[in-house]
């Protein structure tokens, strides 16, 4: 984590740390960063959007950059018109499933991919050093306006294609995949049912999109005897299904049931996720020709090892997917048209759920200072090893120990002031067991520490 970037780009509270004048220093440096060119910028719908994002646009065109105002575009759609204009470089005003009093910056590659952690820092040191480059009068940047949403739907209309219809309810979160993704949904030939839709960035219901957050959609999918429910969380880089029963399909699940659908449509090959990932996924796309390989959390990080080893699917547990063959954006929106081929190519979801090896997950957050995450790390890294029984170790993010009946990861949080412990065993009894003794290593390694 640097200065100002996170997992997932600077996430901050409006106003505190993420202000106006940041936003135009982050403007000014990317431009200067990039020597000029053009940019695309969107926002999300927090009430906070436009005054981050004009600022910021300022500061690009005061150092010569042309910009393509998209305005309220969730992050797929920003990852998009990147690639459809041309453009050097993307930015999404997002705090993605954060609370409405956040808001976010987040740089976007040329090929869709976000700015990696080195393209960051580089950004860091240019806000820091305050060097910005700076343009004549008659050399100062542009704005135009544009709106990709129908090529949007038009393109993916060339990858997706259902035989049959469904009823669909879509609950967007009140965040930006409101304003495209029910209208997808019916360019694909189904019924929509929308909940949540009105973009108005006061959130009814908590962004991330997981079984209590979707209990409205959950309810109004059986009450409406509905196929499918999918929901967003406030930038739809996330995507989160309810069955045919009215049944929230887990992360896991979810996440095993697209990769074997990838590898059935686009053919075998290496399936990239994080290192808290379970088994499931493992054993599921096995035999379907899947190979996994795992990475660092965040999307930046399995954008990157999809891009290297010629991936079929990257997915995190999280809800977050990178479909290759469409762009290197995490794409809620694009994933919920992918949902609905899978349903029409294989059938009901409940069914297919059923495929899914099911292990017991746990998952926990103590709180830590940011300050104390580095030392705590160590300690943990110390006594886990002593602590546990364990076969293989990897520490490429946090620190993951397994063996071949459950796995633990330690890891903290690049977005809030937690530590977070993620683990999977086979049973119930044992995963209880594995969390307990988690949890007392991670709260004696924070409380030991002075500072």
């Amino acid at each position: 984590m640097g200065k100002y970037f996170g997992t997932s780009g600077i996430r901050e509270v409006v106003n505190e740390k993420l202000t106006p004048e940041l936003a135009l220093r982050v403007g000014k440096a990317l431009g200067t960063y990039l020597g000029g060119g053009t940019v695309v910028v969107g926002k999300d719908t927090r009430t906070s959007g436009e005054m981050l994002k004009n600022a910021l646009i300022s500061g690009l065109l005061s150092v010569g950059v042309e910009v393509i105002d998209i305005g309220l575009a969730p992050t797929p759609l920003t990852g998009f018109a990147i690639r459809l204009y041309g453009a050097d470089a993307g930015v999404t005003i997002t705090a993605s499933h954060n609370p409405p009093e956040y808001n976010g910056i987040k740089v976007w590659q040329p090929n869709g991919m976000a700015y990696t952690p080195e393209m960051e820092a580089q950004l860091e040191a240019i806000i820091d050093s305050g060097n910005f480059k700076k343009a004549p009068w008659n050399e100062i940047g542009r704005v135009r306006k544009a709106d990709p949403r129908k090529e949007y739907i038009k393109r993916a209309l060339e990858m997706v294609h259902l035989d049959g219809s469904y009823t669909v309810v879509l609950d967007a979160g009140n965040g930006a995949g409101s304003i495209i993704s029910p209208y997808l949904q019916r360019e694909l030939g189904n019924k929509v049912i929308s909940l949540n839709s009105h973009p108005s960035g006061f959130f009814v219901r908590e962004l991330e999109p997981n079984a209590k957050s979707l209990s409205a959609l959950a309810k109004t999918v059986k009450a409406m005897n509905a196929d499918v429910g999918i929901a967003h969380d406030g930038d739809a880089d996330r995507i989160g299904v309810v069955d045919d029963r009215g049944n929230f399909v887990e992360y896991e699940v979810m996440l095993s049931l697209i990769a074997g659908y990838m590898l059935r449509k686009f053919g075998k090959g290496k399936v990239v996720t994080t290192v808290d990932a379970g088994f499931a996924l493992d054993d599921y796309v096995r035999p379907l020709g899947g190979e996994v390989i795992r990475t660092r959390v965040g999307d930046v990080a399995v954008a990157d090892e999809l891009a290297r080893h010629g991936g079929v699917f990257g997915g995190e547990p999280s809800g977050t997917w990178i479909i290759p063959q469409w762009n290197l954006t995490p794409d809620g929106i694009f994933a919920g048209a992918l949902v609905m081929e899978m349903v029409d190519k294989l059938g009901p979801l409940s069914e297919l759920a059923r495929e899914v090896p099911r292990y017991v997950t746990l998952r926990a957050k103590i709180p830590c200072p940011n300050e104390k995450k580095a030392k705590a790390m160590e300690i943990i890294a110390r006594e886990a090893l002593k602590t546990f029984d364990y076969k293989r170790l990897i520490d490429i993010d946090g620190v993951r120990i397994e063996n071949d009946e459950w796995w633990i990861l330690f890891r903290p949080s690049g977005t809030e002031p937690i530590m977070r412990i993620t683990l999977e065993a086979h049973t119930e009894e044992k995963a209880r067991e594995l969390m307990e003794r988690a949890k007392r290593l991670v709260k004696k390694a924070i409380g030991d520490i002075q500072i």
